[in-house]
């Protein structure tokens, strides 16, 4: 009988649920991976692949799984606390987003829906878990990048490989905190095992603090691309992204993120790294981190 202790991980074909499965079969886990789009994937030793609802298969139906750890939006974690109940979870850990508080008073109203949903579904999360008698942690990364997957500094690579320069507002000086996925793989692992992260919140940032411009100039030299940027007054500004949400992968683009360019989206992590060992890598761009 395989008595590797079962560990749920809702996301698990996101671009932190890829990176964290080699971590927890590591930690000696038997991972039950769910994703909508599990149908296909191979099995493997100390992995099974399923849909969410998806029956477990004959050879693991007695498995229990007491930790889970959820990588989807933390919006979705509600519609399967009935299935975690079910298997017997006794410590739930919660990917959320310090867009809880930098996005509260953004002047975009899609943005403050967000702000908004992130708090409510922490505060979802912690009466569930608190009425069931199961330990809660809740990870609030700042901006995740890697794999050429994400969506916030792949997306400044596409821009410039595309258009050759990158647009700024006012001098962009707002500071920022680029996180690994990896190292945000590695949080939430630890954040499974270690006992007195239960009932907790902990703010992630990345191991380097630096202005909005200099990120950008960062991705420039990893391309290596000449740094080409122009500086576009916010009225500008609002028209262009009107015009680039035209096309799909500019759908989220607003004027509001321009706004953000100044202003501080910095986050303290010495909690994390006293109690979770934390320990995030500088901003260093791997040829791999870059999308193709």
């Amino acid at each position: 009988m395989d008595e590797k202790p079962g560990t749920g991980l809702l996301g698990a074909t996101s671009l932190v649920g890829e990176c964290v499965i080699p971590l927890l079969i590591e930690d000696g886990r038997r991972v039950f991976a769910y994703s909508r789009t599990a149908s296909g994937r191979a099995t493997e030793a100390g992995l099974t692949w399923l849909r969410p609802g998806e029956p477990f298969p004959p050879h693991a139906e007695a498995a229990a799984i007491g930790d889970w750890l959820c990588v989807a939006p933390i919006w979705t974690l509600p519609e399967y606390f009935s299935m975690l109940e079910r298997h017997g979870a006794r410590r739930v850990v919660a990917l959320s987003s310090t867009s809880r508080f930098s996005k509260i008073n953004s002047s975009d109203a899609a943005e403050n829906a967000t702000a908004s949903r992130l708090a409510e579904s922490e505060a979802s999360l912690q009466e569930w878990a608190e009425s069931k008698g199961i330990e809660w942690v809740i990870l609030r990364p700042t901006l995740i990048y890697g794999r050429g997957r994400d969506k916030n500094i792949a997306e400044i690579a596409r821009f410039v490989k595309r258009f050759g320069f990158f647009p700024l507002l006012g001098k962009a000086e707002g500071r920022r905190q680029p996180i690994h996925a990896e190292d945000v793989a590695a949080a939430c692992a630890s954040a499974l095992r270690v006992a007195r992260a239960a009932n907790r919140a902990y703010d992630i940032s990345g191991g380097e603090t630096l202005s909005y411009r200099e990120m950008v100039m960062r991705v420039f030299s990893s391309l290596r691309r000449p740094s080409r940027t122009v500086t576009i007054p916010l009225a500008i500004f609002r028209m262009a992204a009107a015009y680039l949400r035209l096309f799909p992968r500019y759908r989220n683009w607003s004027a509001a993120m321009a706004e953000r360019m100044n202003v501080d989206l910095a986050f303290d992590h010495a909690d994390a790294a006293r109690e979770l060992g934390f320990s995030p890598r500088p901003f260093r761009l791997a040829p791999d981190d870059l999308p193709e």
